[in-house]
């Protein structure tokens, strides 16, 4: 699974933000005309972050995606005509809901691909979950389309949506539910899920806290709202050299053991089986991807 850490909303309308996302150790940047933008400044917003998408890359990452407006706002349309352009990786769905959605939205740009002659299936789609329905749907959602390369959990709508508190409490256990559900449904279908922003912009505890919680329910990364977010994001997604230097011993033992006939070994007091080697293997190819990522920035 391409296991992608930090995705930052950049509003669509401030191309000094834009400059500046393209610049930093960012996995992807989801340039938004949604939420993040005012209905006045949405056209502006389109015509901006389009000019932006034709910028030549100087480097591999981030990706850029676009955050739409949802299916019943009347915006998807003009939103799509104006970002679905040679640059654009894929866009960020708000409020999915049904099948029916993605194989809308899914029929859009299958048009617009063909009229501009972009290659067909490459602008990929990210669902945003926001609801309780969106919630029940998951699995189904996420193998809606081959166009559907990730769910994300859009944890504020959700809470308005139960009729949650406005002040976050502990560790979100409010949340628990959710996340998993999500985590599951996006890894049986192999792709990626991306975990809710954590709002409080100076709790940097907070955020420490918050990205463990959903990197250990299995996240592959996690959404932020601003560039001081980034660095925890990155570093919390991320194999610890510790966990690298134990995985690979781990490795080197169970190769040998496998090599005398034996299934399973104790490690430093841990009963190893298949399972467990092969989950060593994904940390080495986590932490050689973290590497590969920089090294493209």
């Amino acid at each position: 699974m391409f296991r992608l850490r930090s995705w930052m909303f950049v509003p669509g309308n401030s191309l000094k933000m834009i400059t500046k996302s393209f610049g930093l150790d960012l996995d992807v940047a989801m340039l938004d005309v949604e939420d993040g933008v005012v209905p006045e400044l949405k056209a502006e917003a389109r015509t901006l972050v389009a000019e932006a998408l034709a910028w030549p890359k100087e480097r591999v990452n981030p990706l850029r995606y676009v955050r739409v407006n949802a299916i019943d706002t009347g915006e998807l349309q003009a939103d799509l005509d104006a970002v679905v352009v040679p640059g654009l990786d894929g866009i960020v769905l708000p409020k999915t809901e049904t099948i029916e959605n993605v194989h809308q939205v899914a029929a859009m740009l299958d048009d617009l691909e063909e009229q501009r002659g972009m290659p067909s299936g490459g602008v990929k789609v990210v669902l945003a979950l926001e609801s309780a329905k969106a919630l029940i749907a998951a699995p189904q959602l996420a193998t809606a389309s081959s166009r559907v390369a990730g769910l994300c959990f859009g944890a504020e709508d959700y809470s308005k949506d139960l009729g949650l508190s406005v002040v976050r409490t502990g560790v979100a256990r409010d949340f628990t539910y959710a996340r998993s559900a999500i985590v599951v449904a996006a890894t049986a279908a192999r792709i990626a899920s991306i975990d809710g922003v954590w709002p409080e912009l100076s709790d940097s505890e907070g955020l420490h806290g918050d990205s463990v919680v959903a990197r250990d329910l299995g996240f592959t990364g996690k959404s932020m709202i601003h560039p001081g977010q980034l660095a925890i994001i990155n570093q919390v997604f991320s194999p610890t050299a510790d966990e690298i230097a134990y995985a690979e011993d781990l490795i080197a033992d169970f190769k040998l053991a496998s090599r005398e006939g034996r299934g399973s070994i104790s490690f430093r007091g841990q009963l190893v089986d298949l399972p467990i080697y092969e989950r060593a293997l994904r940390t080495i190819a986590a932490g050689t991807r973290s590497k590969q990522m920089e090294k493209s920035k």
